[in-house]
């Protein structure tokens, strides 16, 4: 039966090896007997530019290219780490970048993508953040400063976003069910599926006043995540 996977917030970092291996292993396996593969945001813990030169970046692109070349088509989706993906990293992938948000049709169903930070309308502070690093001159600026720099950077930024974590209520870094509402019935759909709040879940809910479906995919630190669909319908599952 044809399948199409979703992962997402893998934080894929040097640091942690083991998901890497994970991951490598689920595009050998799963990953090329999928219909289609969906990354939907935060593959990599950060990613400071397509000029990234580390042994990480090399094995993950070499993966994915790998899995792509076989005939699954990747689409890649920019997250809150890694919103500096761009077209070399696409050419080396051989993934295709996806906008965010972004509506497919899924076996029939009419299906709203998204990473799911900017259904986060409780956490002004990271909404002003990410506003401002995603102006094309910031980006410009900061890719035009030498590879170490940027990586100190990233470093810092990572720590004070820690930080301010720390100290938010866990409701402020999840969904605003009401922009959840405005969001679906603005594309007209019944069905959503992000990531970015580490909340893996089937969520119903009433949207253009008929049942709708949200569903969050998990996170990668400790295991993996992904969802599977299929024209029956679609499962979360855990993997390692």
């Amino acid at each position: 039966m044809p399948c199409t996977l979703f992962i997402s917030d893998l934080h894929l970092d040097p640091q942690r090896p083991a998901i890497t291996r994970l991951f490598l292993d689920f595009l050998e396996q799963r990953g090329r007997s999928a219909e289609c593969l969906y990354i939907l945001g935060d593959l990599f813990e950060a990613w400071i530019g397509d000029d990234e030169d580390g042994a990480l970046a090399s094995a993950v692109c070499a993966g994915l290219r790998d899995c792509a070349g076989s005939g699954t088509p990747i689409y890649v989706m920019h997250g809150n780490r890694d919103f500096l993906l761009g077209r070399d990293f696409a050419a080396a992938s051989g993934c295709t970048l996806l906008a965010d948000p972004s509506v497919i049709d899924l076996y029939g169903q009419v299906t709203l993508l998204m990473h799911g930070d900017l259904l986060c309308t409780d956490d002004t502070d990271y909404l002003a953040f990410r506003d401002v690093v995603r102006e094309p001159q910031w980006q410009q600026a900061f890719l035009a400063k030498p590879l170490a720099e940027r990586r100190q950077i990233a470093r810092q930024l990572r720590e004070t976003s820690i930080e301010k974590t720390r100290g938010k209520p866990e409701s402020i870094m999840d969904v605003n069910q009401q922009t959840v509402v405005d969001t679906m019935e603005r594309h007209a759909v019944q069905r959503l599926i992000h990531g970015h709040t580490h909340r893996p879940a089937v969520h119903g809910l009433t949207v253009n006043g008929k049942p709708a479906q949200r569903l969050v995919l998990g996170d990668w630190y400790e295991q993996g995540s992904v969802l599977e669909c299929t024209p029956e319908g679609c499962q979360l599952q855990s993997l390692g």
